[in-house]
């Protein structure tokens, strides 16, 4: 089967997301020929180090989402010829363009126009337009950056029932608006899906994520009926809006099914209102990843909750169907067993120091677990820091444990380090550092380190977010998010029984080997790939007949029946 493995800001690059999930999944499938499409995000990483790809990699294609745009210019020669075609396409650009843009602002944007239109179908209309005019007269660069499309912009912004968020929109925010779309709906005009020097189509469109990378093969299915694959392990919509300045309330995975855009992006800005930039670029991505969920086969979320909230947000019952990740956690699965715990009971932490990681929580946590097992210590790893300058959230947080645990003259009870040095040559190195592993803090689906520390035979102490749940199972001690009483009481009972933590941390890397694998991943793919590409390769059969009896229909047009 041949397969367009489409990517956002990751492979083939050698940094970016699911950069090393990508690789495995190619590694994993050698049955498959793979043609790898992928979108750079600044101009650093398309020149920077890529990974050498598999065999069975046809072809590496890449994009920037970033630079100067592709525009539609006139060819050369008939310049009168010319000038009434631009008028045309400006007329058909501007009817879809505005149809793209009142799907995300929705109001009274023309007298008499029915407001009853689904929103859904207004975008999908306006994004399909598009990408028929890019693909018979070349890229929107310069159209998606006229003052027509500010026009049209500003008109939505102003129009009655229009979002508050929006209706204060200033000349420079509709320009940056419009910059930011012409970035976005790049994949329109690039020359993937079969035009003139294209590759022509596939049997299936395998989008890592619901951005511009799934908008790809919304247009390959659009031309060529290419049935769309969607994986997303993470929350794509939620980072873009922590981005752009929204609270982190302003969850896209937690609009409710009945919530339209305009509500979802006010959501987003926020009940004040804040910059319309923020608010039509959200409303934007919604109603691309509500799209993407309409259009896609199947999508194949994480976590059994990813999946119930992708169902929430437009996909069809039944369409998402749960694949748990391989963490590329190698080093760890090679490992019989985790090193005895260390002689002071002792609590690690291993990740980001970011607020959401809620770090700062956790030392006041330990200051109730000191009170009771006043032996306890608690090793705080994060991840290298290649000559990067801390962050002030760690700062902040070397600081809160100076007060909490002054030393008066005896070693601070609670270690800042970070993978790479002498004390933690390695990840493994850290976890091995302690008898009890510790997280709090939002989770988007299974936490890296969470996993590692099950196939690392670690007891877990969690908080209940994201998939812990269903990861850990009955093998670890999960708490509700924000029970600090709770969370103490549980990292107490391990830190005082190793032999219980021995015994959950067994039965943790047992779960951890059955349920995170390369194999088990690439089988389930497979299966998928079976599942959804047969349609793709039966639309290209029909496709190829269509095109043998064009010649037949062409000669016998016109004849009188016999």
């Amino acid at each position: 089967m041949r397969v367009a493995l489409l990517t956002e800001g990751g492979y083939p690059f050698a940094q970016g997301e699911s950069v090393a999930w990508c690789d495995r999944l190619l590694h994993g499938l050698p049955e498959h020929e793979f043609d790898v499409l992928a979108l750079s995000r600044f101009s650093r990483q398309e020149r920077g180090p890529r990974r050498p790809p598999p065999g069975n990699v046809r072809e590496v294609r890449t994009a920037p989402l970033w630079g100067a745009p592709r525009g539609i210019g006139a060819p050369p020669g008939a310049p009168r010829a010319w000038a009434r075609v631009s008028c045309g396409l400006a007329r058909r650009f501007a009817a879809s363009f505005a149809e793209l843009a009142a799907a995300l602002c929705p109001g009274d944007h023309a007298p008499g126009q029915a407001r009853s239109r689904p929103q859904a179908d207004r975008f999908a209309d306006g994004l399909y337009g598009l990408a028929d005019l890019a693909a018979a007269h070349g890229g929107l660069g310069t159209w998606l950056r006229s003052e027509d499309a500010v026009r049209v912009l500003e008109a939505v912004c102003r129009a009655r029932h229009a979002p508050r968020a929006v209706r204060g929109a200033r000349a420079a925010d509709l320009l940056a608006v419009a910059d930011r779309l012409e970035r976005a709906l790049r994949p329109l005009s690039l020359d993937w899906y079969g035009r003139a020097g294209g590759p022509g189509p596939r049997d299936l469109s395998h989008a890592v994520g619901t951005g511009p990378a799934a908008l790809a093969g919304l247009v390959a299915r659009h031309r060529h009926g290419t049935p769309l694959l969607i994986t997303e392990y993470g929350a794509r919509l939620r980072d873009h809006h922590l981005a752009n300045g929204a609270g982190p309330g302003a969850h896209a995975d937690a609009f409710p099914a009945g919530l339209g855009t305009a509500a979802a992006a006010h959501a987003v800005a926020g009940p004040g209102g804040v910059a319309p930039v923020r608010a039509l670029l959200a409303a934007f991505r919604v109603r691309l990843a509500r799209e993407a969920y309409r259009g896609a086969a199947l999508i194949t979320p994480g976590d059994s909750a990813a999946r119930r909230r992708r169902e929430a947000q437009g996909a069809g019952p039944g369409w998402p169907r749960t694949v748990r990740p391989e963490p590329g956690a190698g080093l760890f699965r090679a490992v019989a067993g985790g090193r005895p715990p260390a002689a002071p009971p002792t609590l690690v932490r291993v990740g980001r120091a970011e607020p959401d990681q809620e770090l700062d929580w956790l030392l006041r946590v330990f200051q109730d677990v000191r009170a009771a097992e006043p032996a306890a210590r608690l090793l705080v790893v994060g991840a290298p820091a290649r000559g990067r300058a801390e962050t002030g959230h760690l700062a902040r947080c070397r600081a809160l444990a100076a007060r909490l645990f002054p030393s008066r003259g005896k070693p601070s009870p609670v270690t800042f380090t970070e993978v790479g040095t002498a004390e933690v040559p390695t990840l493994a190195d850290a976890y091995a550092g302690g008898g009890v592993v510790v997280r709090c803090g939002a989770a988007r689906g299974y936490p890296p380190a969470l996993i590692e520390a099950m196939l690392r035979a670690r007891a877990i102490v969690s908080t209940d977010t994201g998939a812990v749940v269903e990861a850990v199972g009955d093998t670890g001690l999960v708490v509700p998010h924000g029970d600090r009483a709770a969370f103490a009481a549980a990292c107490v009972s391990l830190l005082r029984d190793p032999a219980r933590g021995a015994r959950l941390g067994a039965a943790a890397r047992a779960r951890a080997l059955d349920l995170f694998s390369v194999e088990r991943d690439a089988a389930a793919f497979a299966a998928v790939y079976r599942e959804v590409g047969h349609e793709g390769v039966a639309a290209r059969a029909g496709a190829a007949a269509r095109a043998g009896l064009e010649p037949i229909r062409a000669a016998t047009a016109g004849r009188e029946p016999a």
